[in-house]
């Protein structure tokens, strides 16, 4: 059955069905012919009911947040910030686009914006001091990976509403991932500084500073009200995800005054456009997960590794191969609705920590949407910057090599993960 099911959906992947029918065919197929006896009223409860839940209203307002931010002004005032912290040592505009993708990232939560949004802003720039175009689109594309580590992310909500972990833990944990992440990118922005003498800006006086700090305070409150609200326990990431986008719109109206009522409702728009295609995929996802559990195939895994006798280090390494050749192929969130519900049982039966697991999962979810052939961040970047996707592939190899060891260091030290959190919340 499990074969069957499989083989399905690879053909159909293969020959270039959309995700929603990748992923809803082979449920269709198994309950018609194995679980014909339960009602088909059940497939569309699954489906309705299982996005029917209140941790999901994130979603759409980080989406609508990162929207505002992008084409606003708050995204710009944020990196200049980093740009006037680091601007001056050599490399120091590759040093400002990883700060500036976590910055962005820390606010909106979506890698793709994130790519959108900065690579307008500093791909010019990068060019200008001697970043060589391969590195420049690497960077840029690579860099808004960590948007999926720094809370809040929405790759972390989807995850916590799979498996019930705490996403305010998730965010915290994700900090730690991600700040190792970009001092990884920043280790190659050094070696390739050094190595194409890549110019810096003029060092930035005390006052230069203290007005960048100024034009960027209101933008500074973004990220101060999210976390800073989320640790404290003054609102949930849900209720922080809706503070957001009235924040994003309160500012960029009347003190950025770039907001018009027009430019509202275009991006009101494209969000919910965004929305709806995540929520499909999440629905499809459900009733997926719903005969993947009925058919009991993680405890189909848990017995095959116990028979072969492979303990969590086997398990692990079998996970991240898995998530690396679905990040080639497939979006990151039909990856993580497709693999998570039969692994992550089988995680947990393994004694591995479900923050820790969820670290995991989001860093390969990342390093497939920049992985070569169908990273989602390469043609976001190729439809933004008007540049060929083999130029963008060619420039991002280097940044997967450092994805690679990153990973295998995040998942065989779990205090990196686990740190934050238990000193936060507690064990």
């Amino acid at each position: 059955m499990i074969f069957l099911v499989i083989l399905l959906a690879v053909i159909l992947l293969v020959t270039g069905f959309e995700m929603l029918l990748v992923l809803g065919i082979p449920a269709l197929a198994t309950k018609t012919i194995f679980y014909s006896s339960i009602p088909d009223l059940v497939f569309i409860q699954k489906a309705v009911g299982g996005i029917n839940h209140t941790t999901l209203l994130a979603i759409p307002f980080f989406i609508f947040a990162a929207q505002l931010m992008g084409s606003g002004q708050i995204a710009g005032r944020l990196t200049d910030l980093v740009k006037s912290l680091v601007g001056h040592k050599r490399g120091g505009m590759g040093y400002t686009v990883i700060g500036g993708s976590m910055a962005f990232g820390s606010v909106s939560g979506s890698a793709p914006a994130t790519v959108a949004a900065m690579g307008r802003m500093v791909y010019p720039q990068m060019r200008s001091v001697g970043f060589s175009e391969k590195f420049s689109l690497g960077l840029l594309v690579a860099s808004a990976e960590t948007a999926l580590l720094i809370p809040p992310s929405i790759t972390f909500i989807i995850y916590g509403w799979m498996t019930g972990s705490s996403i305010s833990r998730l965010f915290a944990g994700g900090l730690a991932v991600g700040l190792v992440l970009g001092l990884a990118f920043a280790v190659l922005v050094k070696i390739e500084a050094k190595r194409s003498g890549v110019q810096s800006f003029e060092k930035t006086s005390a006052w230069e500073k203290l007005q960048v700090v100024r034009d960027a305070g209101w933008s500074l409150g973004m990220p101060a009200i999210i976390l800073g609200g989320i640790y404290a326990g003054f609102f949930t990431p849900t209720e922080a995800a809706a503070i957001s986008v009235v924040y994003a719109i309160l500012i960029e109206s009347f003190v950025y005054k770039n907001l018009s009522f027009s430019k509202l409702v275009k991006l009101t728009e494209q969000a919910a456009i965004q929305t709806a295609t995540i929520f499909i995929l999440l629905a499809m996802g459900g009733v997926l997960a719903y005969f993947v559990t009925l058919a009991q195939v993680p405890t189909q895994i848990t017995a095959f590794l116990e028979a072969i006798n492979a303990g969590p280090i086997s398990f692990l390494l079998a996970v991240n191969i898995c998530f690396l050749i679905a990040g080639m192929f497939i979006d990151p969130n039909s990856a993580l609705l497709i693999l998570v519900p039969p692994l992550y049982p089988v995680a947990i039966a393994l004694g591995i920590d479900p923050i820790h697991f969820g670290m995991i999962v989001t860093l390969n979810i990342g390093m497939g949407m920049i992985t070569p052939p169908f990273g989602l961040d390469i043609f976001v970047a190729s439809s933004t910057l008007n540049k060929p996707v083999l130029s963008i592939i060619k420039g991002v190899w280097p940044f997967v090599v450092a994805n690679i060891i990153v990973l295998m260091i995040i998942t065989y030290i779990p205090s990196i993960s686990l740190f934050i959190p238990n000193l936060i919340f507690g064990q």
